[in-house]
């Protein structure tokens, strides 16, 4: 019998010696592969803890013990280890397993937001709370990675959990790298530590112990450091050296991110199949181009070069591609200072990742005029990844912001004329937004007025159906489905939302009703922007605003939570045939 197969438990890892545990470890990287290259997910991240999480589970009694992990998507072998392995076949899919820690799998999980840095603000707060209750037999425990100690927040924690002397375990996994090489100062301070820890750095000098560096792959010296560690009854630091994707060559040998996330693919060969052109691969392309004709055009990332598509731009132009680790309101607030010192910068980030640098938009960007442009990734429903990235709030956000401009496109050739219309803003900050995925076809509008194309006319002005970004192609063939019950619908895309196009109100104006289809938040939408611009304008023209609720959505594909939600052709149609019936009616 497999070892793995008995191992239902965390307590279940008690009874096995060292040359178990090393057989166990090999069987899980094993199951991580086979199950992995199924469903695609997280793998390197899961190759280079399968020992640290075998000795942390050995060493502490989770779910008594609390495990917060940061990021999750290391949590793999965690769920192997505490009775999940049956529900990998699901990873990531409906109904099926998280790719990230879930409250609603097990008591084993209890930090499900998947945004890096926020684990040690967690520990501090739980051991505060323990602190209040006089709670003394329960470890807190916060595994982070050397990649999420370059977010400003992990600093605020730690300054927090080094000055208030509970005890808290930080088990600092440091493989190197987030997504890319971990840069900046604190990744040569971790280096000059693997090589000569001495009396503990800057950990020690904050006023917490340091133990380290251990060798993340052998459970025993793990063990050894971790007992030392909890036993202490203060503020540790463990620092662990692993690699990421450890054990499977593909993994290790990959140049771009160690298999940081990957979709199916062969696992005796490592490699995915090639997929269409996606929208992250036009606007890779077109930055390029754009930074050959002007070199004033600088690019930014916070930590992810390769997924937001700018790695070729830091190829090409290495001096003009900014990595600041993953601190995405310093990358805005660098911006700003870029655009003072002449520069245009791009900031590209997933749209999720927006949410956490939205004052410094705000404050530091706006409020100051900087010509600075962020680009959205993954903006929308992106589905596997679940709730916490979901690229749903950005909108909501944004209306908020004075003199912002925001640009939806609708297909590769929009794309690549919008980046360039929002790199010509050089007093107010724009936005790009685009969703994960292959792009689709280019659609050719019939008209064009002010910044908005028509895309479709029917034979009466009942209806003006307004599609914005990805979502203009189902808004076309629910005009001609529209056609088929007999209602006049025009279906336009504004192209730019915020503000709204004077055009757009002109053009809902001259109709009976107007529905608004688009992939983010309900909330402070496209929508409900247009319906506001339509009061003040004196009209009383009703709007249906169509969108994404502002609720946590479980994982799923994009195209199973567009039908849900009501964002295809047939239910905009019939949201439409609703509406106008609904105006003839009053």
């Amino acid at each position: 019998m497999a070892l793995l197969e008995r191992i239902r438990g965390p307590r279940d890892l008690d009874g096995l010696s060292g040359t178990e545990l090393g057989a166990l470890a090999e069987e899980i990287r094993g199951f991580l592969v086979s199950a992995v290259a199924r469903t695609g997910g997280h793998l390197g991240p899961n190759l280079g803890v399968v020992e640290l999480t075998l000795a942390l589970h050995r060493v502490f009694d989770s779910p008594c013990d609390t495990l917060l992990w940061d990021v999750g998507h290391q949590c793999y072998v965690h769920k192997i280890l505490t009775g999940r392995q049956d529900g990998f076949a699901g990873l990531r899919g409906e109904g099926g397993l998280s790719g990230y820690p879930s409250r609603r799998e097990s008591g084993h999980d209890v930090l499900e937001n998947s945004h890096a840095s926020a684990a040690l603000s967690w520990a501090d707060g739980l051991a505060r709370a323990y602190e209040v209750r006089q709670v003394s037999d329960r470890a807190v425990v916060a595994v982070v990675g050397d990649g999420a100690l370059t977010g400003g927040m992990a600093w605020e924690a730690l300054n927090n959990i080094a000055g208030a002397q509970r005890p808290v375990v930080v088990v600092l996994n440091d493989n190197g790298r987030a997504y890319d090489p971990t840069v900046g100062g604190l990744g040569r301070h971790l280096a000059a530590l693997r090589r000569d820890p001495g009396d503990g750095g800057v950990f020690s000098a904050l006023g917490m112990d340091y133990l380290g560096p251990a060798d993340g792959h052998d459970i025993a010296a793990l063990e050894t450091a971790l007992r030392d560690a909890r036993a202490r009854n203060r503020p540790v630091v463990v620092h662990c050296v692993t690699r990421k994707g450890a054990g499977y060559a593909p993994s290790e040998k990959d140049p771009v991110d160690r298999h940081h996330a990957i979709g199916p693919f062969d696992p005796g060969t490592g490699t995915a199949p090639a997929g269409p052109p996606s929208w992250t691969s036009v606007f890779s392309d077109e930055m390029i181009k754009v930074g050959n004709e002007r070199e004033d055009v600088v690019a930014i990332t916070a930590a992810m070069q390769g997924p937001t598509g700018l790695a070729p731009f830091a190829e090409q132009y290495p001096g003009r591609c900014f990595d600041v680790g993953i601190a995405e309101q310093h990358a805005a607030a660098a911006a700003a200072g870029l655009a003072y010192g002449g520069l245009h910068p791009v900031v590209a980030v997933y749209a999720t990742f927006l949410n956490r640098c939205f004052d410094q938009v705000l404050m530091d960007v706006a409020l100051h005029g900087a010509g600075v442009t962020f680009v959205l990734d993954r903006a929308g429903l992106t589905g596997d990844d679940g709730p916490s990235h979901n690229g749903m709030w950005d909108l909501s956000l944004l209306q908020a912001v004075p003199g912002l401009r925001v640009a939806a496109p609708r297909d590769a050739a929009q794309l690549r004329t919008q980046l360039r219309e929002a790199i010509e803003v050089a007093d107010a900050p724009t936005v790009v937004r685009f969703p994960k995925g292959a792009v689709g076809p280019d659609i050719e509008a019939i008209e064009r007025h002010g910044p908005v194309d028509v895309l479709s006319r029917g034979c009466r002005e009942d209806v003006l159906v307004v599609g914005i970004g990805p979502l203009a192609g189902p808004a076309v063939a629910a005009g001609a489905r529209l056609a088929e019950m007999g209602i006049g619908a025009t279906v336009a895309d504004p192209r730019w939302i915020q503000p709204v196009p004077d055009a757009l109100v002109a053009l809902a104006r001259a109709h009976r009703a107007v529905v608004v289809a688009a992939d983010c938040g309900r909330a402070g939408g496209p929508g409900t922007l247009l319906a506001q611009a339509l009061q003040d304008a004196g009209s009383d023209v009703p709007v249906t605003g169509l969108g994404i609720p502002q609720q946590f959505l479980e994982p799923a594909k994009r195209a199973r939570l567009l039908t849900a939600l009501g964002l295809t052709a047939d239910t905009i149609a019939e949201a439409s045939r609703r509406t106008v019936e609904k105006g003839l009616s009053e």
